[in-house]
């Protein structure tokens, strides 16, 4: 994925201070990365490109414009997984048995939609999710990136807020490494317990009410809570190396989620 200089060179900066210049101007800090050289070119060869990609296959064939798509939609880690994601391509969504619709990260949900293969055919690339909304995903990712170079607490914080009006359960944010770091910090969920995970994800649920996601000030509330308690478990040492964002959680030492396992598996 995009790396890109750091905000303020040779000095590390809190999570708090990394969003609160980041989120001062959002708008501008999202022009910023999408003007740095490596994004602009990689931005214009996708859109160059993309409306002649006609089947999956051509698609998974170009790495370039494959990993473009990948990165955008946070699954970059999977771009090796080819087979497995021309089915979730070529299955669409419209079929409750697909592959995406068995998969429980909704990331795959999503990548399925903007490269519906299977419902739409060889026009799909050519519509505004595959267009537009990807490239868009794609530099909202790099920013992350970018901040992350400062403050991992940062990243998590900024990952959250662009996600958070999409979870629709506490198992969901147990599937992605990143959001559950953000409860558990923000809310103090235990990082193993003898509960079940039917449990642990009520928890969460009476913890950050899902309702209140699709609200911006509750949310901010919500990021305020998290990178104040991140600075203060993490005034020693701001880590730059972390998650990787998006990978599923482990709960106990093992997968939390069987369901996110599936992923990996054919069915």
């Amino acid at each position: 994925m995009y790396r890109s200089a750091t905000i303020h060179a040779g000095i590390m900066l809190s999570a708090t201070t990394s969003i609160q210049i980041v989120t001062a101007d959002l708008n501008r800090a999202k022009a910023r990365i999408a003007s740095e050289v490596q994004v602009k070119r990689e931005t214009k060869y996708y859109l160059d490109n993309i409306k002649s990609v006609k089947t999956s296959k051509n698609f998974v064939n170009n790495y370039r414009l494959f990993s473009y798509a990948m990165n955008a939609y946070g699954l970059s880690d999977m771009t090796y997984a080819k087979t497995m994601m021309q089915r979730v391509m070529d299955g669409g969504l419209t079929n409750a048995k697909s592959m995406a619709n068995h998969l429980s990260d909704p990331r795959f949900k999503a990548f399925a939609k903007a490269f519906d293969f299977g419902d739409k055919g060889a026009g799909v690339t050519a519509s505004d999710a595959a267009n537009t909304a990807t490239t868009k995903s794609y530099i909202e990712q790099a920013l992350e990136d970018d901040v992350g170079e400062q403050n991992e607490g940062a990243r998590i914080a900024l990952y959250f807020m662009r996600n958070a009006p999409n979870i629709t359960s506490g198992y969901q944010v147990l599937g992605d490494k990143a959001l559950f770091r953000f409860v558990q910090t923000a809310f103090d969920i235990p990082a193993t317990s003898s509960n079940t995970l039917d449990r642990v994800s009520k928890l969460i649920e009476s913890k950050i009410h899902i309702g209140d996601l699709k609200d911006s000030d509750k949310v901010k509330t919500m990021v305020k809570r998290f990178v104040t308690l991140w600075d203060l478990q993490n005034s020693s040492t701001q880590s730059t190396s972390g998650l990787q964002l998006g990978q599923s959680a482990t709960f106990g030492g093992v997968a939390s989620l069987p369901a996110i396992q599936s992923r990996y598996s054919q069915f």
